[in-house]
C-alpha cells in the first residue's frame, strides 16, 4: 500500500511552496515546539526509541537509543567545570546516487532546525553543528537564511521557543571530502583539523567534539524527529514491517523514466517503487540489469533478486546488500557492469585520506585490478585474487571506507563473473589472431 499524503513528512520535498519560516509554519514546523520540550528529555526519547526510527544515514543504528547514550551528568574539565554537549548533524551527503538531504535543506529547512532543537534538549546539547557539503552552495545559502530567521523569530538561540532552554546552531561548511561523512573524520574537520577517522573507543558520545561528548546524526533522522512527536510513535511505527519502522526518502537514480527523491513507506517491494513513482525501468522490466539499492558503497542486487525484495534493512541484507541511504541507482542492460564498477573503485581510490595501510595501499590496487579486468587484460586467477584482497580490506581500517570499497566488488564478482570471465577469454582469443 502506498503512502498517503496525509502521512507524509516532507510535505514541501520539491519546492513547490517558499521554504521560509511563515510558510514553513503553514504547514506545521515550530507549531507549539515549546510543549514537545516540556515533555521533559526522558519523555522524548523514550517516544524515539518506541516508533523504531533507525538512523537515516546509512547504519541504520536506533536513533532512541543512540541519544540516550549521552551522558545524564556531565564529564568534568580540568578545571571542575561541567563539559558542554554537542549535537553535529551530517549534511556531507557525498555517497554517490544520494540526494535527499539536499532537498530537506533547500526546501524545509526549519523541520531540520526545529529537530535540531528537540533533539539537541533531549541528549542535553549546548549547540547543534550541521556540516555540509562544500559543494552545496544552493542548500548552505538556504540553511544561513532559515538560521537568520528562526533566531530573530526567537525560536533558537537565548530562551529557544520560549521553553528556558539555551540552544545554538551553527553551519559549517566542510570542503567536499566525502571521509568526512565518517563522523569522527567530520568532527575532526569541524575542530580544524584535517579530515581523518578517530580509532573508537573512545566513542563520541564518551568524547566527541572537543573533547565533549557528542551525538552525530543524519539530517533525516534529526528533520522527522518533531513530527514523530506531534503524530506519536504508534503512528510513525505502523508503516514497514518489525525492525524497519517509518516513512523513509528513497532517491531513484539510473535507467528509470523518471528519476525522483521520494518519500514512501519503509519496505516497499522494489518493483513497486519504480512502477509507481518511477514509471518502470526503461525499456520495460525485462531489460533490467542490476541496481545498486543504498548508494555506491554496497553490494549490487541482480535483478531477478531484486524485484519482490522489501527496500528496508532487512530485505536488502537478506539479497547480500544493504539499504544504506536508499539511494537506488537502477542499471539496464545497456551498462558496462565491469567499468561502473571499477569507475566506483576509482572513487574510493581517490577518497581515502591515507590513515590505514589496507585502505590506503588496497584501493589503488583493487582500481588497477578493475580497469584491467574490463578491458580484459587478466588472467583468470586474477578474479579469486581480486576477491582475496577485498577480504584483507574489509574490516581492517579504523573506518568503513575499506569496507565501501569492497563490497562493489564483491557484489560484482559474486553475480557477475561468467562477464569477467568473458571478457578475459576475449581479449585472449583477439591476441591469438
Amino acid at each position: 500500500m502506498a503512502l498517503l499524503d496525509k502521512d507524509r513528512i516532507f510535505t514541501n520535498l520539491y519546492g513547490y511552496q517558499p521554504w521560509n519560516l511563515k510558510e514553513a509554519q503553514a504547514r506545521g514546523a515550530w507549531d507549539n515546539t515549546k510543549a514537545l520540550i516540556e515533555r521533559g528529555r526522558e519523555a522524548i526519547i523514550d517516544e524515539m526509541k518506541a516508533s523504531g526510527l533507525r538512523g537515516r544515514g546509512g547504519a541504520g543504528f536506533p536513533t532512541g537509543m543512540k541519544w540516550s547514550f549521552m551522558p545524564k551528568q556531565p564529564p568534568l574539565d580540568q578545571n571542575g567545570n561541567p563539559k558542554p554537549s554537542f549535537l553535529v548533524i551530517n549534511a556531507d551527503e557525498s555517497e554517490p546516487g544520494s540526494c535527499k538531504d539536499r532537498e530537506i535543506m533547500r526546501h524545509d529547512p526549519h523541520l531540520l532546525f526545529e529537530g535540531a532543537l528537540v533533539a539537541g534538549f533531549a541528549m542535553g546539547a549546548r549547540a547543534a553543528y550541521i556540516y555540509i557539503r562544500g559543494e552545496y552552495i544552493r542548500e548552505a545559502e538556504t540553511l544561513f537564511a532559515a538560521r537568520e530567521e528562526a533566531y530573530a523569530a526567537g525560536l533558537l538561540g537565548k530562551n529557544a521557543c520560549g521553553s528556558g532552554y539555551d540552544f545554538d546552531v551553527f553551519v559549517h561548511r566542510g570542503a567536499g571530502a566525502y571521509i568526512c561523512g565518517e563522523e569522527t573524520a567530520m568532527i575532526e574537520s569541524l575542530e580544524g583539523k584535517k579530515g581523518q577517522p578517530r580509532l573508537k573507543p573512545p566513542f563520541p558520545a564518551g568524547a566527541g567534539l572537543y573533547g565533549c561528548p557528542t551525538t552525530v546524526n543524519n539530517v533525516e533522522s534529526i528533520a522527522v524527529a518533531p513530527t514523530i512527536l506531534r503524530r506519536g510513535a504508534a503512528w510513525f511505527s505502523s508503516f514497514g514491517r518489525e525492525n524497519n519502522k517509518g516513512t523513509k526518502l528513497f532517491q531513484i537514480s539510473g535507467h528509470v523514466n523518471r528519476p525522483c527523491v521520494v518519500e514512501e513507506e519503509m519496505s516497499i517491494p522494489f518493483s513497486e517503487l519504480i512502477e509507481r513513482h518511477c514509471g518502470g525501468i526503461r525499456g520495460g522490466k525485462d531489460n533490467l540489469l542490476a541496481v545498486i539499492p543504498g548508494g555506491s558503497s554496497v553490494p549490487l542486487v541482480p535483478a531477478a533478486e531484486i524485484w519482490d525484495a522489501p527496500m528496508d534493512f532487512d530485505g536488502l541484507r537478506a539479497v547480500g546488500s544493504g539499504l544504506g541511504t536508499a539511494a537506488v541507482i537502477v542499471m539496464d542492460k545497456s551498462t558496462d557492469i565491469v567499468r561502473a564498477i571499477s569507475r566506483i573503485s576509482y572513487f574510493y581510490k581517490h577518497e581515502s585520506c591515507g590513515q590505514c595501510t589496507p585502505c590506503r595501499e588496497g584501493t589503488g590496487w583493487m582500481w588497477r585490478v578493475m580497469e584491467r579486468l574490463r578491458t580484459g587484460d587478466a588472467q583468470v586467477e586474477e578474479i579469486d585474487m581480486l576477491q582475496q584482497v577485498t577480504k584483507q580490506v574489509e574490516g581492517h581500517t579504523i573506518c568503513a571506507l575499506g569496507d565501501a570499497a569492497a563490497w562493489p566488488i564483491q557484489g560484482l564478482i559474486r553475480h557477475f563473473r561468467p562477464e569477467l570471465e568473458r571478457r578475459i577469454a576475449e581479449n585472449v582469443r583477439e591476441a591469438a589472431e
